[in-house]
């Protein structure tokens, strides 16, 4: 479940990348707005697809 719900957040923040700075900051005249809003979504998705990928097991036996 936890899996599922991450994958589909990794989607939303994919989006908001796109929405967000060229939406929402497209008249912000200094570029550091979209900056920090990226670098904090790329942080997000790092989190997000630990936490999707943190039930896969190693099946080596």
């Amino acid at each position: 479940m936890l899996r599922k719900i991450s994958l589909w957040l990794v989607g939303l923040v994919v989006l908001a990348c796109y929405v967000v700075p060229y939406g929402l900051l497209a008249d912000t005249p200094s570029w550091t707005g979209a900056f920090l809003f990226w670098t904090l979504a790329g942080v997000a998705v790092i989190v997000l697809n630990a936490l999707a990928t943190a039930s896969f097991k190693d099946d080596d036996q």
